[in-house]
């Protein structure tokens, strides 16, 4: 057997015995109501977040959130579910087939006086038997602590419950397919009843609800950055394993199988977005997903990945030489855009512009590039730096936010990048070197906190984490 086709084998078993200890799972004593973690959103949070948004309305509003659609992946399979990041913020709910309906003022539905009304799935053993446990009215009420909850079923037989008086925010969902027939009350049929319900009312721009959302989403609460912290700590240890492992003649998805065992090994129950895991050639291609081809000798390794946490993403990016070193022109533009990141995380700060550290990463590529001779001109630098340095991260890979000034308690990404991609109008010396380096930045009161520095980014420490192995 050649060495291309024994290392599937010898990376299992050497996953197995030497990957990063497995942090101690969390049990939920008694497992109520399907759920296994006892470190989740609490009800309170998501009580006091619906306070805060009925807080933004104006007299007489109603805010309205569908749940996701279930998304089709092909005939009769269906894609993991994937909760509505608005309604799971103000909810917890993490089904399908639901909407939350919030008052500003109490409401009269079937004779109770309520700020809040949450449509749920009703429980049924013989679905549940498929697809597990639905939490049900009751479980809504007792688990999301919300005022009230119906079924699918009864939200549709009620009667028009909306005067005319109230003015409507609603952000209503595309479905994407049709209607489950064995459901007589899927998100199809609630838009559908909800429609009918409010003929009448007068309806208030998405955009205002959207916007709102935006505002409390920006800026993250302490329970909110636990989450976000282990996310980003979990991907940290995905990103130094893969430095103890990289070597030349793996392939990508080698590469995208270390970084995902260490997710989940360590409680992860997705990845945030699909690992980028370019080699050579695709380190120049900023959303590459294709995660095929073989490494070479000499090639980087652009790995951007981020383990999702109960609903929290974090969102880490190392460039790695696939043999351990850098060569001098790969080390002159890695230096080049670490000194980037270093310019664009000391402005992050409260009451800075958004888009301050990319004007501070950009001018030290601009510079960087002419002095290397890569570009003559700085409108240039765009050739090789094509993309923002920022966005915020949350519940979303790329949040919901104002994009105003920075407030203490938004989490940033500072990701500056230089891609010379092959027939670049440069030296072919510098071909097929992409290098972006990105790290999470929580904005305090003081000086920026970088969440993800458990990783090493300087090319010294990169180079040392990867000749230890």
């Amino acid at each position: 057997m050649t060495r291309s086709l024994i290392l599937p084998v010898l990376l299992g078993a050497f996953l197995t015995a030497h990957a990063q200890e497995p942090q101690a799972p969390i049990h939920l004593s008694g497992e109520t109501y399907g759920l296994f973690d006892n470190d989740l959103l609490s009800s309170e949070f998501h009580k006091e977040r619906r306070e805060a948004l009925r807080n933004k309305m104006p007299n007489g509003g109603v805010a309205v959130l569908f749940a996701n659609p279930v998304r089709n992946r092909s005939n009769d399979v269906d894609h993991e579910y994937h909760q509505d990041p608005d309604l799971y913020y103000l909810s917890g709910l993490d089904e399908p087939n639901g909407l939350l309906i919030v008052f500003k003022e109490p409401h009269r539905i079937a004779g109770e006086q309520v700020r809040e009304l949450l449509v749920v799935q009703e429980r049924d053993p013989a679905r549940e038997v498929w697809n597990g446990h639905r939490l049900g009215t009751q479980g809504a009420q007792e688990r999301l602590g919300v005022e009230a909850a119906v079924s699918g079923a009864a939200f549709l037989g009620m009667d028009a419950f909306l005067g005319s008086e109230d003015i409507l925010f609603t952000d209503i969902p595309v479905v994407g397919q049709a209607p489950d027939p064995n459901d007589p009350a899927d998100l199809s049929d609630l838009i559908d009843g909800f429609t009918r319900m409010s003929s009448d009312v007068r309806q208030g721009a998405s955009n205002d609800l959207m916007k709102w959302m935006a505002e409390l989403r920006e800026v993250k609460g302490p329970e909110e950055l636990v989450l976000m912290r282990k996310a980003i700590d979990i991907t940290c240890l995905a990103q130094n394993e893969l430095m103890a492992k990289l070597r030349p003649e793996m392939t990508e998805y080698q590469t995208e199988a270390i970084v995902e065992y260490v997710f989940k090994v360590n409680g992860a129950e997705h990845e945030g977005f699909p690992s980028i895991q370019g080699g050579g050639p695709h380190s120049c291609v900023l959303h590459y997903v294709t995660n095929r081809r073989t490494l070479g000798e000499n090639d980087l390794l652009v790995s951007d990945i981020g383990a999702e946490y109960h609903g929290y993403t974090a969102d880490v990016t190392r460039t790695l030489p696939a043999n351990g070193t850098f060569s001098p022109e790969q080390r002159a533009i890695y230096d080049l855009v670490y000194r980037a990141q270093e310019a664009g995380i000391a402005k992050v700060r409260a009451g800075n512009a958004f888009h301050a550290a990319h004007g501070a990463a950009t001018e030290v590529i601009t510079k960087g590039l002419m002095d290397l001779g890569l570009i003559q001109e700085e409108r240039e630098v765009r050739r090789y730096f094509m993309h923002g340095t920022s966005h915020y991260l949350g519940l979303d890979v790329h949040d919901a936010g104002t994009y105003g000034p920075l407030k203490v308690g938004n989490v940033i990404t500072v990701e500056p990048g230089i891609y010379i991609a092959k027939g670049s109008p440069c030296d072919p010396k510098w071909w097929n070197i992409g290098v972006r380096i990105e790290d999470d930045i929580l904005v305090t009161e003081g000086d920026p906190v970088n969440l993800s520095a458990g990783s090493p980014r300087t090319a010294e420490a990169v180079e040392a984490a990867m000749q230890a192995k």
